[in-house]
């Protein structure tokens, strides 16, 4: 006898009609050509390589972790339900459950990935005996390591590395005396009574079960979405923090598309992913199903009842009670960015189609640092490792505060974060210290009757790091020693701050004379002038700031970063800065070893700027320890 059942044989049924999935009808119901299946086994053969198929061996690892890690929970269910004394048959079947979710529910997680884990308990179980009982009973197990709480987060979790496999467990009390096996936690029931945090505990199951249940077919899904999420880390979009789209984002995109075509193999399904995005009218929201209203008097996103909902600019709406925009970090720059990459992706798959193209091609990285002329570089800096990662994590999820505030300036069309952080040089060699950074690249809008543009971005910089060390200390963060610096750099100038591997990449997909979509603005196109067209200050125009007094590291002042830029082919100006105590060696980022170290263009000295005025302001500004202080600033007027 058969173990499985393979298929029942019986006479020929007349078939079904299709069912419906999504808001609106499909945009076709095509059956997949012969050419499109070769495509298919073309871009699997060409994802392989990029390690996003976990071997069958490390998968069953996986499956393993998590049932002892599933044993363990109702072990610990078990024993706190003896000792608050429930009876006897009630603890015999008190149950206890661990879930996934993420991209290991969504079965498209890659090699080495860490799992997203939700424990769901019965009522009696409190939070505080998950971050006490069940914390000190997973450090007791000899397959557990790297063991921590992180209680006070918004969402609250346990973090740990299980046998080599890093998960994160969040906690969910349901209002259930017991917990069955065949809990299904769609079930919007099962929100009664809950507090806030358990709701967002499970949010995260309740979003990926229902994305499964709502695509036509869950393997041509999970393939298409493999493909899609490996070009969008290749292509620098990939960073809900940053202001792009996290990983259930691009699962929510993937699968309206499959709705649209539900008939349709992967190779068909990416392309058509390009097609619909790169064409969508935003900021209408893109669906999965109709929002329900349940009465629970939960928030949901609604442009309708919400006005702070309204500026969303590419909301995509979890398909789950209570519906949320799960990309409300979007910003006018990040939407411009991936809409011109899907653009790009289209074009690449065009041509994959009619075989003028390999799979290879779409997954290529372009080169960011070839792709704009002048960059911001933020540096954050610690005295130790542990410091340092705190302050990374807090630091990197206030940039999007920063580009926000460059996209206001109205001489700046784009402000372009890399999500890929990079190892900085040290301030002081001879001193322990551990630094990362950001690049942020600009496009600058062409003044009108002007020959040089003059930009000051103090205030802009100042604002943020402001911002940020004040989080630091609310947080109880802050040592005297962490630090965010500023650095203003040209694209031939970032060999100064960047290791050669990186910027030697090959330059691909250039933004040079490619086309921007703007909110407003349909006359904003990317400077196509070469390098050498710009006046711009030396790498030394740097911003080091002490945290809410606005003052440069030590007692100097504020150091202005002014970006003056030249915009027609005339000779490039040296635009001299504003310097802070002469007296401080911190007063500039860059080591003296560096700047001497550059190689300098075999041009004659260029003339210096006309500072034709200087403007005083006083700034109230507020310091650490509650106390207020005003502060004068002398601000260059270049011409």
């Amino acid at each position: 006898m058969m173990p499985f059942a393979i298929s029942a044989q019986g006479p020929p049924q007349t078939p079904s009609p299709q069912k419906h999935y999504g808001l609106s009808s499909p945009i076709s119901l095509a059956a997949p050509k012969e050419t499109d299946c070769i495509l298919t086994q073309k871009l699997i053969e060409t994802l392989k390589p990029f390690g996003v198929f976990e071997e069958e061996e490390e998968l069953q690892r996986r499956i393993l972790i998590l049932e002892k890690l599933n044993n363990l929970v109702k072990e610990w269910i078990r024993e706190i339900s003896e000792s608050k004394n429930l009876p006897q048959p009630v603890i015999e079947n008190v149950g206890g459950k661990i879930f996934t979710f993420g991209s290991y529910r969504l079965g498209v997680h890659t090699k080495g990935a860490d799992i997203d884990a939700l424990c769901v308990a019965p009522r009696h179980v409190d939070r505080s005996d998950f971050f006490t009982s069940f914390y000190d009973k997973l450090k007791l197990h000899e397959e557990v390591k790297d063991l921590r709480a992180v209680e006070e987060a918004f969402v609250p979790v346990i973090k740990l590395c299980f046998d080599g496999i890093e998960i994160d467990i969040l906690f969910a009390r349901l209002a259930l005396q017991t917990i069955p096996e065949d809990l299904d936690l769609r079930d919007d029931s099962l929100l009664k009574n809950l507090d806030i945090r358990c709701i967002r505990s499970l949010n995260g199951c309740r979003v990926t079960d229902e994305i499964l249940h709502l695509v036509p077919n869950i393997e041509n899904f999970r393939l298409t979405l493999r493909a899609i999420k490996l070009w969008a880390k290749c292509h620098n979009i990939y960073s809900n923090i940053l202001g792009f789209l996290g990983g259930v984002s691009w699962a929510m995109l993937v699968a309206r598309t499959c709705q649209l075509y539900p008939n349709a193999v992967a190779s068909t399904l990416v392309r058509k992913f390009f097609l619909v995005f790169s064409e969508w009218e935003w900021p209408n929201p893109v669906l999965l199903k109709e929002p329900e209203e349940r009465n629970l008097n939960l928030p949901v996103w609604d442009p309708r009842v919400n006005p702070s909902d309204r500026y969303h600019l590419m909301p995509i709406i979890t398909p789950a009670y209570p519906q949320q925009n799960s990309t409300y970090n979007v910003s006018v720059s990040t939407r411009m960015v991936m809409i011109e990459e899907f653009k790009q992706g289209l074009a690449i798959t065009h041509e994959i189609l009619l075989s003028k193209a390999e799979w290879s091609k779409l997954f290529e990285a372009p080169n960011f640092f070839q792709k704009y002329k002048h960059y911001i570089v933020l540096l954050a800096s610690a005295p130790t490792e542990k410091q340092h990662l705190e302050w990374v994590g807090l630091v990197e999820s206030k940039i999007r505060i920063l580009v926000g505030s460059l996209e206001k300036n109205e001489f700046i069309t784009l402000a372009h974060v890399n999500p890929q952080s990079f190892p900085a040089p040290k301030e002081n060699p001879n001193k322990d210290e551990f630094c990362t950074m950001w690049v942020i690249g600009l496009v600058l809008k062409k003044p009108e009757n002007s020959e040089t543009l003059s930009i000051d971005l103090t205030y802009d910089i100042q604002s943020f790091t402001d911002t940020v060390y004040r989080q630091a200390i609310n947080s109880k963060m802050f040592e005297m020693d962490i630090k965010i610096d500023a650095v203003y750099l040209r694209r031939k100038e970032l060999h100064q701050l960047l290791p050669n591997q990186v910027l030697q990449k090959k330059k691909t997909h250039s933004t040079e004379g490619i086309r921007l979509t703007a909110l407003n603005d349909s006359s904003l196109e990317l400077s196509v002038d070469s390098d050498d067209s710009l006046s711009v200050p030396s790498p030394t125009s740097t911003v080091k700031t002490s945290p809410l007094t606005g003052s440069s590291q030590g007692k100097g002042s504020l150091v202005p970063v002014v970006m003056a830029v030249s915009v027609t082919n005339i000779q490039a100006t040296e635009v001299s800065m504003p310097q802070g105590n002469s007296n401080e060696s911190s007063g500039g980022f860059l080591s003296e070893s560096i700047l001497q170290n550059t190689v300098q263009p075999a041009v004659s000295p260029p003339p210096r700027a006309t500072v034709t005025r200087v403007v005083s302001s006083t700034r109230l500004v507020n310091h650490p320890l509650d106390l207020q202080e005003t502060q004068q600033q002398k601000y260059l007027i270049l011409s």
